[in-house]
């Protein structure tokens, strides 16, 4: 029996560190060939490691095109992606308790309307939305990409629920005993007690909205508001790609997101099956 089971200890972790490396793979090539000249990232015969480490690649990058430097690409998307995960956070968790512990006359029926639109493609509501902003005359701002998240986003509402359905309501009732309000037993009692569910949507909507690109491109249109994930398109152009500066920015802006996975990696996996499993 123990060998078999080594055996099989040793299948499953060389077929995980197999799939993890497939899966790293082209994230390590695009960091390497952020050092490469431009005749050797691309071509049959182009080398996996650079002949010369090319680093003015990121200074070429952090140049930016015309009079705009990454650095003000980089402050753009802090502010977009800060705003809109502070926003995320706090409507969704609000949200979240309302529909979760306050019983009210519809809940159900705004519940299972939530749920619907998360079945919606985003691009099926990308022309409607567009229309609407336009007619509001935001475009142009950044207004389209920070108001929405203020707005609740039903798959963090929706994942905040269970971690909340999870919590006794003993704690509610000995509250409302004391002579708590609602908001204070959200306040006091309920949101002191969300942190590995806030944390993963914290991370999780800063991710997705530093890296979005959609969103940006639809709605900037002045050269100094664009983010880091639109601007790394002015690498591209009719006369060809620069892929040097343009996979040197991409490995900077790959930093952040990193960074917050790392610190909060251990909160994710409480924060996201959170509720999945009753006892």
């Amino acid at each position: 029996m123990k060998a078999k089971r080594r055996i099989g200890n040793i299948i499953y972790h060389t077929f995980v560190i197999a799939f993890g490396a497939l899966m790293i793979y082209p994230v390590f090539w695009m960091i390497i060939s952020s050092f490469k000249k431009k005749s050797e990232i691309l071509g049959n015969n182009a080398p996996f490691w650079p002949s010369v480490w090319v680093w003015q690649n990121y200074v070429n990058g952090w140049k930016g095109s015309g009079l705009v430097s990454f650095g003000r690409y980089f402050a753009n998307s802090f502010l977009v992606a800060g705003l809109g995960t502070i926003g995320t956070v706090i409507s969704s968790t609000m949200v979240a308790y309302g529909l979760a512990r306050i019983r009210f006359r519809g809940r159900k029926v705004w519940f299972t309307c939530m749920i619907l639109t998360m079945l919606l493609p985003g691009q099926v509501l990308m022309i409607p939305q567009y229309i609407i902003w336009n007619r509001l005359g935001l475009v142009g701002t950044y207004a389209p990409l920070i108001i929405p998240k203020f707005l609740g986003w039903p798959f963090f509402i929706y994942m905040i629920m269970q971690f909340i359905r999870g919590l006794p309501r003993e704690l509610d009732e000995a509250a409302e005993i004391d002579g708590c309000s609602k908001y204070s037993i959200f306040t006091r009692i309920i949101l002191p007690l969300l942190g590995p569910s806030l944390i993963t949507t914290t991370v999780i909507s800063f991710y997705w909205i530093w890296d979005d690109y959609m969103g940006p491109l639809l709605y900037l249109t002045d050269p100094k508001m664009y983010t880091v994930s639109y601007a790394i398109k002015s690498f591209a152009d009719v006369q060809g790609t620069n892929f040097g500066p343009m996979f040197a920015m991409s490995t900077l802006s790959l930093i952040p997101v990193f960074l917050l996975f790392l610190f909060f990696n251990r909160y994710l996996m409480d924060g996201v099956t959170a509720g999945s499993v009753k006892g």
